[in-house]
């Protein structure tokens, strides 16, 4: 055989045993999603202390539990905090008012078990939703709370993969017992 043979050749095992030892898998697939969906069903969400707070429980609520509403039984807290800032952004010389502006809105979370307080996940999770602010003072206030509730869905979405990511790495909690010979 050829050099340049049995360099291809050479590659291409390479290129075989490298993809053979990926570990891809669907985070909601198999025997693991199902285990996975229903750990995430076993979580309870901090009083919020603010409207984005709410905004953000809410949407992680429905995502959690597909619609079902909050665990009664529930094996995991999650502390959860967020705010918003809203700055403008495009600013007219002539009115010395701003046309458009930004909505930032953070959230902090923690994942703890229940049966002995660890710390499973944490994190600081951030989205931006963009507004156009109107001439009217109630319509403008009305677009800086749609642009808090959209960003508030979004960080809801990026925290809920957090959860569901150090969820899946977490043990079963109702391990079967070992058989017995």
């Amino acid at each position: 055989m050829s050099k340049s043979r049995l360099r291809a050749l050479a590659l291409s095992l390479t290129a075989v045993a490298t993809l053979a030892s990926c570990q891809v898998r669907p985070l909601y697939g198999g025997a693991e999603g199902t285990a996975l969906n229903a750990k995430m069903h076993e979580l309870a969400f901090s009083v919020p202390t603010t409207p984005v707070a709410q905004y953000v429980r809410n949407e992680l609520i429905f995502l959690t539990s597909g619609g079902a509403g909050e665990s009664i039984n529930a094996k995991y807290d999650v502390d959860l905090s967020a705010f918003a800032v809203t700055s403008e952004l495009l600013q007219d010389d002539s009115s010395d008012t701003a046309s458009a502006g930004r909505t930032i809105v953070t959230a902090d979370f923690a994942l703890r078990r229940r049966e002995d307080s660890k710390l499973i996940a944490s994190g600081r999770r951030q989205a931006t939703a963009l507004l156009d602010f109107p001439s009217q003072e109630f319509a403008k206030l009305r677009a800086i709370r749609d642009a808090e509730q959209r960003a508030s869905k979004e960080v809801a979405e990026i925290i809920n993969a957090d959860l569901a990511i150090a969820l899946n790495k977490e043990p079963p909690l109702d391990l079967p017992e070992a058989p017995t010979e």
